[in-house]
């Protein structure tokens, strides 16, 4: 018996799905698939920074962060905010002090002046480049801010941002409050509570636009001499917590 030399024979090679008669499916384009494919080539938002308040309560509840950059939306502008102002109620709101706060987080702030940057349609009265102050709802303290045109307004020739905001919402309230709810007229007499503050003070200047009025104007004893040294339109300072009824009627 002898040893066989013949080689093994070699593998048939496989066959192709075109020789087997068939083709390859490409695979199925599930609606799924195709958002997550558009949401890998959208880019970021744009982010910019804001004063932030993350729970109510003291300082160590501002903070500045990064937040997505707003839109604008129809009858809206977008301002490029330079100043902010800070008012009473925005201490008020950090605290929770007030009647259906928003949920925190949120954007601080309902006072800015700034340069508008992008119109929304049917904003007719404002273009871009136009110099501004905005009486927004939250969010001013912010690099940049959407508001409703009807909530924003032209600043006077060589006014400038910080001017802007340190008087619109005090200026605006004492105005409201002397002629649309006072309704003071001439030859009137004017107590003032509060007088040392913002609101105070605007109403003591804006009552001295009325002929022959005069302002009595309550406050702490620690700002009388302030007032007395920068303020000439209170007639006659009262301290906080005394007769003040009965100095108005002497």
């Amino acid at each position: 018996m002898t040893e066989s030399t013949d080689a093994p024979a070699a593998p048939a090679p496989e066959k192709t799905p075109a020789e087997n008669g068939t083709t390859e499916t490409p695979p199925e384009e599930t609606p799924e698939k195709a958002v997550e494919e558009k949401k890998d080539e959208t880019p970021p938002p744009k982010e910019m920074r804001a004063v932030v308040l993350t729970g109510f309560g003291g300082l160590k509840t501002v903070k500045i962060l990064k937040k997505p950059e707003p839109t604008v939306a129809e009858g809206e502008v977008l301002i490029r905010v330079k100043a902010c102002g800070l008012n009473f109620q925005d201490l008020i709101v950090r605290q929770g002090a007030i009647d259906s706060p928003p949920k925190t987080p949120f954007i601080l702030g309902f006072e800015c002046a700034g340069e508008i940057e992008q119109v929304g349609e049917g904003v007719t009265n404002f273009k871009v480049g136009d110099q501004v102050v905005a009486l927004p709802e939250y969010r001013a303290w912010a690099e940049l801010v959407s508001v409703p045109a009807q909530y924003v307004y032209a600043l006077p020739e060589g006014m400038s941002a910080l001017d802007a905001v340190a008087i619109t919402t005090n200026y605006v309230v004492a105005y409201l409050l002397l002629f649309e709810m006072a309704n003071l007229t001439p030859d009137k007499s004017l107590l003032v509570h509060s007088a040392g503050g913002g609101v105070g003070q605007a109403v003591a200047q804006l009552a001295k636009t009325v002929e022959n009025v005069t302002v009595f104007g309550v406050c702490s004893k620690s700002k009388h001499e302030a007032l007395k040294a920068n303020n000439n339109n209170i007639d006659h300072l009262l301290e906080r917590g005394s007769d003040y009824t009965s100095e108005v009627r002497k």
